[in-house]
């Protein structure tokens, strides 16, 4: 293969290249979906309500409160004319949809009253068209000026849109040069970090460019996934290259050096790439379809960055060479001696550290506390500080509806006075509470009815007293849930906390499964690339604590972490990171058949570490600035897990994996099919 390589390598380039610039254009074709909400499946029951309540009623429910200060009840009412008249502004509701503003409002239950107007502040709740959030959200800004107010769901979709592009751009621009800076510092040539960039780079467009047959991805999937592609298999380019340049100080055909190249590194490639490869398997089968979106997409990259390096990077390296020839320069880092002794004389510590610190981690990234949401908005900007000035002003307010077969107002009556009763509901809107039970709806005009009832179904509005989330709010959601269910046979819940609830319910089941297939993937690979029952559990054992220690941090720092980035991480930090232990095992393996075990590990140590640590900076790197650029809760969570996991496993390999292979050698030489290690005394 590596010989067709060369010989069509002119074609092979231009081909790819061809193929690069085809995807660039595709990949603005691709639509980007910003609403979580569309990702869960179609059987949770918040879905079915919610296809229930746009089949039923024209007015869909609230995702966003707006509050106007220092308004009379006039001023207000005329404000919500203005909101009204906003094209891709539905359903607005204030307090006169609630009480008869004509009347004097201090006859009016103080409640109601001050769930929509409080100290001269009015707040309203509005629906906000599902695809024009960006557009929206500015007309009403520009309505209400910098001193007022506006929050909710479609307001993080259109902080979230109007961000990632512009956040993406930026990670690239610091992320870039860092790691040109890493790549050269580990290289003898002031152009080689471009071929390894040039090969990679071309599979993260294509990448994007073939998204056009998906048709849509995921906001998640958009920020994480290039950067991630490009983190993850940029070993495979510094693979070949480095083995390459191994070759050509003993051949003098750079045709035969590339060729010995491709075929002595391309059983390392595979299996490093394999492991990624298997373990974002493991994603695709969520039924939360961000996880599977962002899993699929990182599958396809691993793929096609493997398709890359093993094609297009021999070609290219071949035509333009002699560029790497004329930009030699001598190494900035000294050769790393005798690091090995000093680390393996930590190997029992560190051992007895592990085993002390590896239970308690367990436990505690189990426990830490989760947002199953996008999360706050950070305050220092626009989305954050009006969340915050609403929330000082009215307090906590997540809007929740129920849907029950229409009919019978009594019961219909005395189920609002139960839910009226609830702790954490401060008024429901229906019917019988607002209009009166005592007049049939149908001697009253359509507009007075018509967001009450439909024509099977009563819509009764909770307004709570909760966040959308949280324990408080997932125990209202199952309080309104029975209380409604002890009434009626049939009933649908609808809103912010119901949609989360039942998205914690679908990733926490995601959990299990996702984990469990990775882990068994992942151990598959591994025990084929070295033939041993106990290898692959040594190694899998080591990447593993690395992630229980990282998913930790969290709980014991007693901060929330977002779910979403929790179960991908655990994911990807395993999937990516366990290529550091096959690195250093594989060399370890090959240097224990020519001399003791102690002796091999510190050569392994001495040989390896400095090419572990390159590729954990960079992973790193690509961690702390997603965290660091992305104001997105989300996005950013992902980066500050990834960046620390990445520090942690490169710290497990060097501290932990040694001593492991060291104490177990003699397990490991049983169980391991034609060892063939050396039997010498130490």
């Amino acid at each position: 293969m590596s010989a067709r390589i060369i010989k069509h390598k002119k074609p092979i380039v231009i081909v790819f290249i061809f193929v690069a610039l085809i995807s660039t254009i595709a990949q603005f074709t691709v639509s980007v979906n910003y609403n979580m909400v569309d990702y869960l499946p179609d059987d949770t029951p918040s879905m079915e309500s919610m296809d229930v309540m746009e089949e039923e009623f024209d007015d869909p429910i609230a995702n966003a409160r707006v509050m106007v200060r220092d308004v009379s009840l006039t001023e207000a009412l005329d404000y919500k004319e203005k909101l009204e008249a906003i094209d891709g502004v539905s359903n607005v509701s204030w307090l006169d949809d609630a009480i008869d503003v004509k009347t004097p409002i201090e006859m009016a239950d103080p409640d109601t009253v001050e769930s929509y107007y409080k100290n001269k502040n009015a707040l309203f709740s509005i629906h906000v068209r599902e695809g024009d959030e960006v557009a929206v959200t500015d007309e009403i800004y520009q309505l209400i000026g910098e001193e007022n107010a506006i929050t909710g769901e479609a307001v993080d979709t259109a902080t979230s849109q109007k961000m990632a592009g512009q956040e993406s751009l930026n990670a690239a621009l610091i992320l870039v040069p860092i790691i040109i800076i890493i790549l050269i510092v580990s290289t003898n040539s002031w152009m080689e970090p471009l071929f390894f960039l040039t090969a990679i780079g071309i599979s993260v467009l294509i990448n994007l460019g073939t998204n056009i047959f998906i048709g849509e991805i995921s906001f998640v999937t958009q920020s994480v996934a290039p950067i991630l592609q490009l983190a993850v298999s940029l070993d495979y380019a510094i693979f070949l290259l480095h083995s390459f340049s191994d070759y050509r100080k003993q051949v003098s055909n750079p045709n035969e050096a590339m060729q010995l190249a491709v075929k002595q590194s391309f059983p390392a490639i595979a299996a490093s790439a394999s492991t990624t490869f298997f373990g974002f398997i493991a994603l695709t089968f969520m039924d939360f379809g961000i996880g599977a979106d962002l899993g699929l997409n990182l599958v396809k990259g691993i793929a096609l960055s493997f398709i890359s390096v093993i094609l297009f990077l021999p070609a290219f390296t071949l035509m333009f060479y002699k560029w790497i020839d004329r930009t030699q320069h001598k190494p900035i880092v000294p050769e790393l001696k005798n690091i090995g002794k000093w680390v393996m004389k930590f190997r029992i510590p560190s051992f007895i550290l592990l085993l002390l610190l590896i239970v308690p981690a367990f436990l505690a990234q189990g426990q830490t506390n989760f947002i199953y949401g996008t999360g706050e908005q950070p305050e220092n900007t626009r989305a954050g500080a009006d969340a915050a000035a609403i929330q000082e002003e009215f307090g906590k307010n997540t809007q929740m509806v129920v849907l029950v077969p229409r009919g019978d107002m009594a019961k219909e009556e005395e189920l609002v006075q139960h839910l009226e009763g609830l702790p954490n509901v401060s008024s429901v809107v229906s019917y019988v509470n607002t209009v009166s039970s005592a007049i049939p709806p149908q001697y009253l005009e359509e507009s007075t009815t018509e967001q009450f009832y439909s024509d099977h179904y009563a819509r009764i509005i909770l307004n709570t007293e909760t966040d959308s989330e949280g324990d408080e709010a997932f125990t209202l959601v199952e309080e309104v849930r029975n209380t409604t269910e002890s009434y009626y046979d049939e009933v649908h819940l609808l809103g912010e906390s119901v949609t989360l609830y039942d998205m914690k319910n679908t990733v926490e089941q995601d959990n299990t499964v996702v984990n469990l297939l990775t882990v068994i993937t992942i151990a598959v690979v591994l025990l084929v690339t070295f033939k041993s029952i106990s290898i692959p559990v040594v190694l899998l054992l080591t990447i593993q604590s690395a992630v229980w220690l990282n998913l930790s941090v969290p709980y014991f720092m007693d901060t929330p972490l977002v779910y979403v980035g929790y179960l991908i991480v655990s994911t990807v930090q395993l999937a990516a990171t366990v290529d550091y232990g096959i690195l250093f095992t594989e060399n370890y393996v090959k240097n224990r058949r020519e001399m003791p075990a102690m002796k091999a590990i510190k050569k392994t140590i001495d040989g390896k570490i400095f090419a572990i640590f390159i590729s954990a900076s960079i992973l790193s790197s690509v961690g702390f600035i997603l965290s660091f650029t992305s104001t997105n809760p989300i996005v950013s969570s992902i980066g500050l897990l990834l960046g620390r996991g990445a520090l942690l496993a490169f710290l497990m390999v060097v501290f932990v994996l040694p001593a492991m292979l060291v104490l177990f050698d003699r397990v490991i030489r049983k169980t391991t099919f034609r060892a063939n290690f050396d039997k010498g005394e130490e």
